[in-house]
Order: structure tokens, then sequence, then C-alpha cells
């Protein structure tokens, strides 16, 4: 099944419950912080209000476009009214195209679904690499200068994480959030278990000791 996420700074009319049809599935995700984000497996759009309680929506936008998570992603940002100058400051800070508020859930179901094939084909996020480290998700494989990594789905999927957020400590809590397993819910301490045999994987392939133990806060990736 093709996956679409779905990135909105606001609650919508007609809710963020997730929505299929035929082979294509769109994930709705509350945009708060680009730190918070789960891992984002498909083709990425964000629906960026204008403005917002703490920032505005123009510096969401380069955000977005900055992060590796997202700087593919389809930006539409969510206009008070139809001001031409607004409009032209979206587009300079990222935007790909632009809707007038208030917004509902048909409406922006249909505007991703009008486009949805191309976005997959030319959004979704194929391959991340680090220094020596490559992870190819079209082929659900890992490899360190050039040696294939062989690892378990859960680990993969964590290991791709980390790779687009090094240098950033998580907590067990959002690992767990971040592959989406709060549902049914995840004991914390199964993360330890992930973190073990990826980094058993890791040493194995040569790659050393990247996985680093933060004391009471969690896990950090360091850059190879």
């Amino acid at each position: 099944m093709r996956k679409i996420d779905i990135l909105v700074t606001s609650e919508i009319e007609g809710g963020l419950a997730p929505f299929e049809h035929g082979e294509l599935q769109l994930v709705f995700h509350k945009l708060n912080r680009l730190s918070e984000l789960p891992l984002l497996e498909g083709s990425t759009w964000a629906f960026v209000d204008w403005m917002l309680p703490d920032t505005s929506g123009l510096e969401i936008c380069r955000q977005i476009r900055c992060a590796p998570q997202t700087a593919p992603a389809h930006i539409t940002i969510v206009l008070d009214e139809d001001d031409a100058e607004a409009k032209r400051r979206a587009l300079r800070a990222g935007a790909d195209d632009y809707m007038i508020a208030p917004i509902t859930r048909s409406m922006l179901l249909d505007r991703v679904m009008s486009v949805a094939g191309n976005l997959y084909d030319a959004g979704a996020i194929r391959a991340v690499s680090l220094g020596e480290l490559a992870v190819d998700l079209a082929a659900f494989r890992a490899s360190w200068r050039g040696k294939p990594i062989p690892m378990m789905p859960n680990e993969f999927r964590l290991l791709r994480f980390f790779a687009e957020h090094p240098g950033r400590v998580f907590t067990r809590a959002q690992l767990i959030a971040a592959l989406g397993k709060q549902e049914p819910p995840v004991d914390e301490r199964t993360v330890d278990v992930w973190i073990g045999r990826l980094r058993r994987a890791l040493r194995a392939a040569g790659a050393g000791d990247l996985l680093r133990t933060v004391r009471s806060l969690g896990y950090v990736f360091d850059r190879p």
C-alpha cells in the first residue's frame, strides 16, 4: 500500500483520522515541532497556517525545507485571506501553493488526491546517507561502506529514524512514537531490545559504537 503523510499545524473540521482509498493510505500528523515528528514513510504534504500561536507559517515553511526528513515535502500555505503579497511571500519561503482558510478535511483530501500519483513518485524519501552509512528505503536495506547490515524491520526503521536525526537525544517514549508503536502500547524496555540488536548489527558490519546511551535521558546516534 502506498502512503502519504500529511502534516497539519492546526486541527481541521472533520478530524485527523487516517483515510484509505484503494491502495493509497493518507495518514495525518499534527505538526507542533519538527523534532517531534514520527517516522515519515511515504510522500509528505504539509498544510501550514499563515499565523501560528508561537511563530509564523513562513518560518515553519523554511524549517520544513531545511530539515532532511521533510525537505522534499509539498507545502501548502493556508492563508487567512486572498492577499497577493502574502502569496508571494509564502512561495519565496518555500511553499509550493496555497489555500484560503478555513479548510476542511474533505478540501484537504481533495487537494492531495488530485495529484497523489505524482506526489508519491516525486516526493517520497528513497534513501538516507550519513557518512559511510547508507539506508536504502526502496530496497529495505542498510549498508556500511558498501557492506550489508542484516537486521529486523523494527531495527531497520529505527536506524533510518536515527540517521535522519543524528546527534539528537531521544527518549524511549519518543522512539516508540516515532515507529508508530503506541497502539497497542509497547513497553519502553522493548526499545532497549531494539537498540541492543541494532548496536550488534552495526558493530558486526564494522561501524563501531555509533549508538550512545545518555544516562537518564535516552539514546543518541552520533555522526560517523
